[in-house]
């Protein structure tokens, strides 16, 4: 027997639409995604992008304090003996999942630890192919997958991943950790404007190193970052290596000329922020749906969720290239969920 409904990824926007559509009493099936090592590389790991934040001080309701005995309670026992233990502060990225996975649970969602590998949308209901071999029909789909942020690929970016390199400012600029020291941001374009100006708020100094003499970004905002007092470019440059140690985590940057090769120059630093635009993770759709030019989902509808097939819904990073903040992406989750049961209704599937 087909479900009602499938939703296809784990962060807060796929939670989100899980929570609303057990409550609809449609009994949603969620796929989370394999907790390979593989996924986690690739930036795409089960609950998404909070399960690689630290302190979350942005999403509403979790104010700063200790959380430890709400956690224990709140959370199955089973699931929390292997969560690491809580800092006392306030709420972290996986502690932020993990809540709302158990409401999902609590409110009737099944989930299932495994990656949608294909899609057959020629049909109805559609078909899914798991990695796991085995298929899965469906009425309706919410894919809530996300997108990862780019890096430039050094061990070094990797290795103090959450210890000063970050690729969201919005999310982690205004962290004690940040706040009053120099920063440095890598890219040239719009995103990278945009996170320069919000740490600029911040930090004592921010470094943007970009490989070109020129910004890609849009000339008004370029111009905006460039007469920035706080503000110094390092044009025709690369990141080398980022520097650190295990207490303090980063603590400089080394960058190199594209000019010379031969001249590099250590930058100290208490945060790398990579700004290099981020990648929609879609690979498994094989380009069914229809896409921004950046890969994006496209929404059909105004202010709806639906895509451009019939049945099909998207909420998230997935759809996002804009916003992509974790309490964004929990409320196009619940849109989601809504437009999928009342699609369902309209086709008398309830």
């Amino acid at each position: 027997m087909a479900e009602k409904v499938v939703i296809i990824g784990s962060g807060p926007s796929g939670l989100a639409a899980a929570i609303y559509a057990a409550r609809a009493n449609l009994q949603p099936l969620l796929f989370e995604g394999q907790g390979l090592q593989e996924n986690w590389d690739l930036g795409r790991p089960p609950g998404g992008q909070l399960m690689i934040t630290t302190e979350v001080e942005n999403y509403p309701g979790f104010p700063s304090g200790d959380l430890s005995a709400y956690l224990d309670k709140a959370i199955d026992k089973d699931r929390r003996l292997y969560m690491a233990p809580h800092s006392g502060h306030g709420v972290s990225g996986p502690e932020l999942v993990e809540l709302i996975r158990q409401q999902a649970v609590n409110c009737g969602t099944r989930i299932v630890s495994d990656d949608v590998a294909d899609i057959d949308f020629s049909g109805r209901p559609f078909t899914l192919k798991l990695a796991n071999g085995e298929s899965v029909q469906a009425h309706s789909i919410i894919i809530a997958t996300g997108a990862r942020a780019n890096y430039l690929g050094l061990e070094s970016e990797k290795k103090f991943k959450n210890r000063g390199v970050s690729a969201c400012a919005v999310c982690d600029g205004a962290l004690p950790r940040f706040r009053n020291k120099p920063l440095v941001v890598v890219g040239g374009g719009d995103s990278a404007m945009e996170e320069t100006s919000y740490l600029a708020k911040f930090a004592s100094k921010v470094y943007v190193v970009h490989r070109r003499d020129k910004f890609r970004a849009s000339k008004a905002m370029a111009q905006r970052v460039i007469e920035n007092h706080k503000v110094e470019v390092k044009w025709n440059s690369t990141i080398d290596e980022v520097l650190g140690d295990d207490a303090n985590g980063v603590t400089a940057v080394r960058i190199r000329s594209t000019v010379d090769p031969s001249k590099s120059e250590v930058l100290d630093a208490a945060g790398y922020f990579a700004a290099i635009g981020h990648t929609p993770n879609t690979d498994f759709l094989k380009g069914q749906l229809l896409t921004t030019d950046k890969g994006y989902i496209q929404w059909t509808l105004p202010h709806r969720t639906n895509t451009s097939i019939e049945g099909v819904f998207a909420s998230g990073d997935v759809a996002d290239d804009y916003y992509r903040q974790a309490i964004t992406a929990a409320g196009s989750g619940c849109q989601a969920a809504l437009d999928a049961e009342r699609w369902l209704a309209a086709q008398g599937i309830e």
